[in-house]
């Protein structure tokens, strides 16, 4: 074909320029072919509801993620969400970035359909590692657009450790949410600060406390224990926890506290023997509220007593777990009968991560599985998040980040024998939720990518310098149904709640905002 130099120029310009829209499309392909806002299946949001008030939720709004994870037990399970892709067929993901930011993101969750809540502004990032905050902004669940956003603090100002900050929604729609060693009521329409109160340190330095750990027990009682950061440590966010213990500092010990729901008034508090960084949860145990939870390197059982407004401890329900060379415990789940705690919480390069569960009537009732083996002789084991878990199939989920893999363990609901069901490369270090029905559920897990594949997970942890996706996964299996495109990581310690309509929503302290994911079976024509 003979054409002039000037439409030969023109062709080739064009060319190139359709080449870099393609690469540009290859390399943020999830969110150029949504091109815009996800709604999500509009018509799922009433029958998602409705299936949500069927659940009892007693002390949470009754919403598809009305508490920082599910409910007391902290469980993961969100039986009412749905999963919009193929179970049989190739799946596509779209993506959409929220029109606000949101800087230190750490925690999403919903109210009704449409409303969105978010923490916010307290964890540190090397580009903004001074934040300010902890805050709650209320926004548009389809867009991530703010409506309201209420500071609560300012680390610059106060002094004080400021570290993740957890978000649960009460039956009538308020928000109980605690920093520091300060806690709130929080309306939630407008974001107005309706009512505060102190809580008390135990032991610890104020400016080493954390009440991060807030749940709601089956009478609505607020049960709160706090973190607390080693002694001489001057570093911000939760990861300051790990890596000043890395240092040899040592953890004061922390406190459980009672609050009452209403008028933030503090009923009890009961010192605690040891350090307790990983959440406890609240469960019913026949005609009592137990509380679980990890004190230094044993498991305990303490109960919360509404006649009385007390909590005590129960001495015959301590239990040991860690083997000689792990290191800290993760929080508690129940798995029926039983109690499933994962070790390895901090890192170890002693020994592997294992998953141990303890029967709630008989705590001398043990078994133990390492779902991943021994530990490579030079490398790190790393398990932060708890276990993921479903009861209802007698499966249990175990993620290792520096052995860079997950496992799903089942477990004989009789006996409380384990055995590994499957083991996937996979490396994640946020929890591992479950959504849908029994019969089709799905697993959520996020999959890091390091820069290199021989770069230090411990590097990768301390700068977030690697990128992340979102994969859909049978529960039963590990095999992934879906998987979005890598993206900026997910803030440490957060997790990937389940939105309205089959969307999720990935939360990410690095860059602006969230975003905003959803997966539908491929279209024919791609």
């Amino acid at each position: 074909m003979n054409t002039k130099p000037g439409l030969t120029a023109l062709l080739a310009g064009l060319a190139l320029s359709l080449s870099l829209a393609q690469g540009a499309d290859a390399a943020d392909s999830n969110i150029s072919a949504a091109n815009g806002p996800i709604p999500g299946d509009v018509t799922l949001y009433a029958a998602e509801l409705a299936c949500q008030k069927k659940i009892p939720t007693p002390g949470y709004y009754s919403s598809l993620n009305g508490a920082e994870i599910s409910d007391s037990e902290r469980s993961g399970m969100f039986p009412c969400a749905t999963f919009t892709g193929s179970w049989d067929g190739p799946n596509a993901v779209y993506a959409f970035r929220s029109l606000d930011d949101y800087p230190g993101i750490s925690y999403i969750n919903n109210r009704r359909p449409g409303e969105l809540y978010i923490v916010g502004g307290e964890f540190p990032t090397p580009d903004d590692p001074r934040q300010v905050g902890p805050y709650i902004a209320k926004a548009h669940a389809t867009t991530g657009a703010q409506i309201w956003r209420t500071y609560f603090d300012n680390l610059n100002v106060s002094g004080r450790w400021i570290a993740n900050a957890n978000l649960n929604i009460l039956p009538d729609g308020n928000i109980a949410f605690a920093w520091s060693h300060f806690i709130a009521l929080v309306d939630g329409d407008t974001g107005e600060i309706l009512k505060t109160n102190t809580l008390p340190p135990g032991d610890a330095p104020l400016e080493d406390v954390n009440f991060k750990h807030l749940t709601i027990a089956p009478d609505g009682t607020l049960i709160l224990k706090d973190q607390t950061r080693p002694i001489g440590c001057t570093l911000q966010g939760t990861m300051a926890i790990i890596a000043c213990a890395q240092k040899g500092m040592k953890m004061p010990n922390s406190v459980l506290v009672a609050v009452d729901p209403e008028t933030l008034e503090v009923l009890d508090s009961l010192p605690l023997p040891g350090p307790a960084p990983s959440p406890h949860i609240v469960t019913p145990y026949g005609r009592q509220i137990a509380i679980y939870m990890g004190v230094g390197d044993t498991a305990r059982r303490y109960f919360w007593h509404p006649i009385r407004k007390k909590l005590t401890a129960d001495d015959s329900w301590v239990v040991h777990p860690l083997a000689e060379g792990q290191a800290a415990l993760t929080a508690p789940t129940i798995v029926g009968d039983w109690v499933a705690v994962q070790t390895n919480g901090l890192f170890s390069n002693k020994k592997a991560s294992s998953v141990v569960v303890i029967h709630q009537d008989d705590a001398t009732r043990t078994e133990t599985i390492f779902p991943f083996g021994d530990l490579p002789s030079g490398e790190w084991s790393f398990a932060p998040p708890k276990n993921g878990a479903d009861p209802e199939n007698n499966l249990i989920y175990s993620a290792d980040m520096g052995m860079k893999k997950v496992a799903g363990i089942r477990i004989d609901p009789e006996t409380g024998k384990l055995e590994t069901a499957f083991v996937i490369d996979d490396i994640s270090n946020t929890f591992q939720p479950v959504f849908g029905p029994a019969d089709k559920r799905v697993l959520m897990l996020t999959n890091i990518k390091l820069p290199a594949e021989s770069a230090s997970i411990i590097e990768a942890v301390q700068t977030s310098k690697y990128s992340e996706q979102l994969t859909w996964r049978d529960a039963a299996t590990g095999r992934i149904l879906a998987e979005s495109d890598f993206f900026e990581p997910l803030t440490v310690n957060s997790l990937t709640p389940p939105g309205y309509g089959g969307r999720v929503y990935f939360p990410t302290a690095m860059g602006k905002g969230f975003y905003v994911l959803q997966p539908m079976p491929q279209p024919t024509n791609q």
